[in-house]
């Protein structure tokens, strides 16, 4: 049986919300329309409530879960303060790390540099300034990811802080394989980190 997380193409739809402390998505398989996997930030405390609504938003800790429809964890991302530059931690299904993402310094379009647990340089992820586009690359820059903004509507964007984000992972990683945990955790970064 496949995996969840060995798919190539996923909907990663953020909750609506005008007023909220919280990220919550839910990732859907575009060959379905079907909610696959579901992403939760629980337990958050008042203070860190509190910052999510003021300019220190990017600078609060996240510790966001993904898990199956069964409620199996699939991954855990997790990050303490930050005051200049994130250093972000990935779990998998069993709590034990498997990498963690880097933020670059002085990077226009945003840019992570993806780890292994032992913090081995995996791959990296690169934003383009100019939009919502990014791609994870590696070292002799085989793209091993694609992840864009789709809009759902001018005035949905404009009153909500909801966004819609499209995952592409290369059919040639192989199944099972960390990246796609890391490549799938790191989608949920790009929006706490280099977007908010």
């Amino acid at each position: 049986m496949t995996s969840m997380i060995d798919k190539n193409l996923f909907l990663i739809k953020e909750h609506v919300g005008m007023f909220k402390a919280a990220n919550n998505y839910d990732i859907y398989d575009l060959e379905s329309n079907e909610i696959i996997m579901e992403c939760r930030e629980g337990n958050l405390g008042m203070i860190t409530k509190l910052l999510r609504f003021t300019d220190f938003k990017r600078m609060t800790p996240f510790d966001v879960v993904v898990k199956n429809r069964d409620g199996s964890q699939v991954v855990r991302v997790s990050r303490g303060i930050s005051i200049f530059l994130s250093h972000v931690k990935v779990y998998d299904e069993d709590d034990e790390m498997i990498g963690s993402f880097k933020q670059k310094f002085f990077s226009l379009g945003g840019a992570f540099t993806v780890l292994d647990a032992q913090e081995n340089p995996i791959c990296k992820l690169k934003g383009k300034w100019t939009g919502w586009d990014f791609r994870f690359l590696s070292n002799d820059e085989t793209e091993y990811a694609h992840v864009s903004k789709k809009w759902a509507g001018l005035g949905k964007e404009l009153f909500t802080s909801a966004d819609n984000y499209v995952l592409e992972i290369s059919s040639d990683l192989p199944a099972g394989d960390n990246i796609r945990k890391l490549i799938l955790a790191a989608v949920m970064c790009i929006d706490m980190v280099l977007k908010e």
